[in-house]
């Protein structure tokens, strides 16, 4: 399976004022290319490297190599837009938002990341070090750190293309990886329903519960700072508000990767599989009062699916998603299913046989349940192997 790896280069202040050269003139090079692409409708990598190629040479500086990464990046570029537009993610045919992005070419900022092969960027390991071309000429004996384990993964299993990022003035290099996945358990012995919600995070089967109070007041925090340095409008009001975004996204992109962590290593302790709801649309379905819209419009709960999708691939945890109507109405002992089950928003109790307890974990339950009887319908031989989640 495909991983990215991230690590930090140190560059000194030649070398870092050489590197930010070489991204604007990549990126300048590629805005031309893409005026090109659009102009002329030219979708073929081969032909608008034929019409560009010399250009991007002899207007910007590009090297040969750097050159061809840059016409790649461009055609990856509307390839992606074509793709969105198939799905449907910038809106019906008609829409103001589709057809702002139709309407002119595909920008690309002067600082955007940048693609490297093994031509024109190679790692020493041994050293630390990497070697990698700008419009400067060659930077060789550049530092790069990161944690162990990355470093490990990186000397190990790098393989395809590398991007160069600047991001808020320090720079990355960011690496595809080929990891070796374990097989695919077929035959789990049983399941791990997960329920997921705002205020709790996540709630299993087996009873363990993650709350997201603390970082729902967090956001709430961040929602007061935010409105106090808006209120301020001045532009370094409007950098910090940037810096504040990037924050709160890190801590929820944390919080998520060790709530994945935990459930894919219960389940591969235990031999068995994740079962999730599937919540597509779910967004759509209601429309929130106002002092719900945060909340809800900021739920990670597609970032946690994911999570729990590659960490289980990764070491073969089979994962499944199923229906995720009435599981915290339904009993999972009779099956009586009712709004009334529901007295309080954490409590379950059924009028029926009278099974108690945690809503969310009668939730979670209930999704064990349902992917047992799902598992016998997808695990052919064709999706075998398969953890991608439908979002």
């Amino acid at each position: 399976m495909k991983i990215v790896v991230q690590v930090r280069l140190l560059p000194t202040l030649n070398e870092a004022l050489a590197l930010a050269a070489t991204l604007r003139a990549a990126n300048a090079g590629a805005n031309l290319a893409s005026a090109l692409s659009f102009e002329k409708g030219i979708t073929s990598r081969n032909d608008l490297q034929k019409l560009v190629y010399g250009r991007l040479k002899g207007e910007f500086g590009l090297g040969a190599q750097t050159a061809v990464r840059t016409v790649k990046k461009v055609v990856d570029a509307y390839a992606t837009l074509r793709a969105n537009l198939r799905a449907g993610r910038l809106g019906p045919q008609g829409s103001r938002r589709r057809a702002k992005a139709t309407s002119k070419p595909v920008a690309f900022r002067e600082d955007a990341a940048q693609p490297f092969d093994d031509r024109i960027l190679s790692w020493q390991h041994d050293t630390g070090t990497v070697s990698i071309w700008t419009v400067a000429g060659r930077l060789k004996g550049m530092r790069f750190i990161g944690s162990p384990d990355q470093i490990k993964t990186l000397a190990e299993f790098r393989k395809g293309e590398t991007d160069l990022i600047c991001r808020d003035g320090k720079w990355f290099l960011i690496a595809v990886c080929e990891v070796p996945a374990e097989p695919l358990n077929t035959a789990p012995v049983d399941w791990i329903g997960v329920d997921r919600g705002i205020v709790n995070l996540a709630t299993t089967s087996d009873g363990t519960n993650y709350s997201g109070r603390r970082l729902s007041r967090y956001r709430r925090w961040q929602a007061r700072k935010k409105a106090e340095l808006q209120a301020k409008r001045t532009r370094s009001a409007n950098r910090r508000l940037k810096r504040r975004a990037k924050r709160e996204a890190r801590h929820a992109a944390h919080i998520n990767h060790k709530i994945s962590k935990e459930c894919v290593a219960v389940a591969k302790r235990t031999g068995r599989g994740v079962a999730l709801e599937e919540l597509r649309g779910i967004r759509d379905r209601v429309r929130p009062c106002r002092d719900q819209r945060a909340p809800l419009s900021s739920w990670p709960f597609h970032q946690l699916d994911r999570y729990i999708a590659y960490k289980a691939e990764r070491v073969g945890v089979p994962v499944i998603w199923v229906d995720a109507a009435y599981t915290s109405q339904r009993c999972p002992r009779c099956g009586h299913t009712a709004k009334s089950n529901r007295p309080a928003r954490d409590q379950f109790r059924c009028r029926r046989c009278g099974l108690a307890g945690p809503a969310d974990v009668v939730a979670g339950v209930n999704v064990r349940n349902r992917a047992r009887s799902a598992w016998v319908l997808v695990n052919g031989p064709a999706s075998q192997g398969t953890c991608t989640p439908p979002l």
